[in-house]
């Protein structure tokens, strides 16, 4: 069975998503070199990157963790651990490299979190990390942040990490390929007289996510989809 977070095909039925995972499969790509050791996949899910991870990167162990009671994707996958939202159930200094996912913005105290996982790096680990900053409210009533570079440059330094690098995920092409598709696919729905509209609207959105160049130096005006990077401890 195809994974639809790594295979995610462009068809008129995941205009809403495909731009949003491929970029973090690409964002991934980029990170590849901070990959390292023993990995943490914290905030797991059903641990969609779990075979990318091990086949592509110098990790020698994963290990998921979830939050206790988390929404649950599909039954048959379960984290390794689950934690309490508090204290993480490992020592200080276990993991070299931890990833987070699309989860910063489901923390409603993501200082608790980051120091966590701050904790359980061991020195010089780093965590990787991917945020939205352009989607629609999701998990609800889960969803609780959208983060600017200024902040988490801010929330990474009082949670203890030396330093941090944050790139953009897509800039103004890609979020207006972003709105279009979830326009078409989740305000409108899928009746049937919309078939015509997403024809019209599929070469457009493949088109902006073509040409999308995003600015780097996060200045008056910009606008992106989200954010990923990594923070060292």
């Amino acid at each position: 069975m195809k994974n639809l977070f790594t295979d995610i095909q462009f068809t008129s039925s995941t205009l809403d998503r495909f731009y949003v995972r491929t970029s973090i499969s690409k964002s991934l790509t980029d990170l590849g070199p901070n990959f390292n050791g023993k990995l943490l996949d914290a905030g797991c899910g059903e641990m969609p990157y779990k075979s990318t991870i091990l086949n592509n990167f110098n990790v020698t162990e994963y290990v998921g963790l979830d939050l206790a009671g988390a929404l649950e994707y599909n039954s048959s996958i379960k984290p390794d651990f689950e934690w309490d939202g508090v204290s993480m159930p490992f020592e200080d200094n276990t993991f070299d490299t931890v990833l987070a996912t699309e989860v910063l913005e489901h923390c409603p105290y993501p200082s608790i979190f980051l120091s966590e996982v701050c904790r359980v790096l061991k020195p010089t680990g780093k965590m990787l990390f991917t945020v939205p900053f352009l989607w629609s409210l999701h998990e609800v009533p889960h969803d609780e942040h959208r983060y600017t570079p200024f902040a988490l440059n801010r929330l990474f330094t009082e949670a203890g990490f030396k330093e941090s690098t944050i790139k953009p995920l897509g800039g103004y092409d890609a979020s207006l390929a972003v709105m279009l598709g979830l326009w078409i696919t989740r305000h409108r729905g899928n009746r049937l007289q919309d078939k015509l509209l997403r024809r019209i609207v599929m070469p457009i959105i493949k088109k902006l996510i073509n040409i999308d160049r995003p600015s780097t130096d996060y200045s008056e005006g910009s606008m992106y989809t989200g954010f990923y990077g990594f923070a060292e401890k």
